[in-house]
C-alpha cells in the first residue's frame, strides 16, 4: 500500500484577501489519510459549530489527487451546518499552479523543449485566469494537436494532461475566483507540509517510528497554530493533583558502601 504524511489546514481570510487567521494538522504516512480526513472533519464542524456571525465562503482548495477529490465528493458536498442543519455550499478549487503543470506537460508533447514551448505556456498561464479561460486554453491546445499530429508516446502525454484539465473544468474558473477573494492556490498548505513536516523531520540521519514522529507533528501544529497555551492548560486540567514520589534516603551503611 501507497502511504504519504499529510498536512491540512482551515484558513479565514477576509474580503480583501488577507489571511486573518490558519489552523494546522498533520499526520505521519498513511495509506489513504483516513485519520487526516477524520481530523479534518472534525476540525472544520468544530469552527462551524463555534461561528456566531453570518456564515463565510466555504472554499475547499486542493490538487486533484484521488484522496483529495474523494474527500470532497463523500464529505463536504454532503456535509450539513451542525447547528442548522442545512446543506453547506462549498466552492471547489483545483490549485492554480497543479494546473499550470498540465500546460508544461502538454507543451513538452506539442513543441518538445525550447522557447516554443515556454512561449506557450506563458501565454496559457495568463489565458487560465481570465474569463472563460480553461476553454480557451483547451481550445488552443486542441487546434494544435491537430497540428502536430501526435503519435506515440507523445500523444499519450499529451492525452493525459489535456484530460485532466477538461474533466476538472467546473473548477478552474480562476477569474470568478480572484473576482470575489477566493485563493486560486493552495500555498499555505503546501508551505505547512515544509514547515510542519520536512523541516523537522527530514534532517540527515533521522529516523522515526510512526508514534515519535506522530507525537513531534502534534507538538508543532499546536505550536503552530498559536494554540499551545491553551492545549496545555487544558492538559494541566486534566491531570488536577500530580505526585511526584521522593527518593528514598541512603542508610549510613550503603553511603560507607558507596565511598
Amino acid at each position: 500500500m501507497f502511504e504519504v504524511a499529510t498536512a491540512g489546514t482551515v484558513t479565514v481570510i477576509d474580503r480583501r484577501g488577507r489571511r486573518l487567521g490558519t489552523v494546522y494538522l498533520a499526520h505521519t504516512p498513511e495509506s489513504k489519510q483516513g485519520t487526516m480526513s477524520r481530523n479534518l472533519t472534525r476540525l472544520v464542524t468544530a469552527v462551524l459549530q463555534a461561528w456566531e456571525r453570518p456564515l463565510p465562503r466555504l472554499c475547499y482548495v486542493t490538487d486533484a489527487g484521488d484522496n483529495e477529490a474523494a474527500y470532497y465528493a463523500t464529505v463536504l458536498r454532503p456535509m450539513r451546518h451542525p447547528r442548522t442543519g442545512d446543506r453547506l455550499d462549498w466552492v471547489r478549487v483545483v490549485d492554480y499552479y497543479h494546473a499550470s503543470e498540465r500546460l508544461w506537460a502538454m507543451a513538452g508533447a506539442l513543441f518538445g523543449p525550447g522557447r516554443q514551448a515556454h512561449a506557450w505556456v506563458r501565454r496559457m498561464q495568463t489565458l487560465l485566469k481570465r474569463p472563460n479561460g480553461i476553454r480557451r486554453v483547451l481550445n488552443s491546445a486542441s487546434v494544435h494537436r491537430s497540428r502536430q499530429m501526435l503519435k506515440g508516446k507523445r500523444r499519450a502525454a499529451f492525452d493525459k494532461a489535456y484530460n485532466y484539465l477538461r474533466k476538472r473544468t467546473p473548477f478552474l474558473r480562476y477569474a470568478a475566483y480572484q473576482r470575489v477573494g477566493i485563493p486560486c492556490g493552495s500555498g499555505v498548505t503546501e508551505a505547512a507540509c515544509k514547515t510542519i513536516v520536512t523541516q523537522r523531520l527530514k534532517l540527515s540521519g533521522m529516523r522515526w517510528t510512526k508514534g515519535g514522529a506522530q507525537t513531534i507533528l502534534d507538538l508543532r501544529v499546536l505550536n503552530l497554530s498559536g494554540v499551545w497555551t491553551e492545549a496545555y492548560q487544558r492538559l494541566l486540567r486534566a491531570f488536577p493533583s500530580v505526585t511526584v514520589p521522593t527518593y528514598a534516603t541512603c542508610g549510613r551503611n550503603e553511603l560507607t558502601i558507596a565511598a
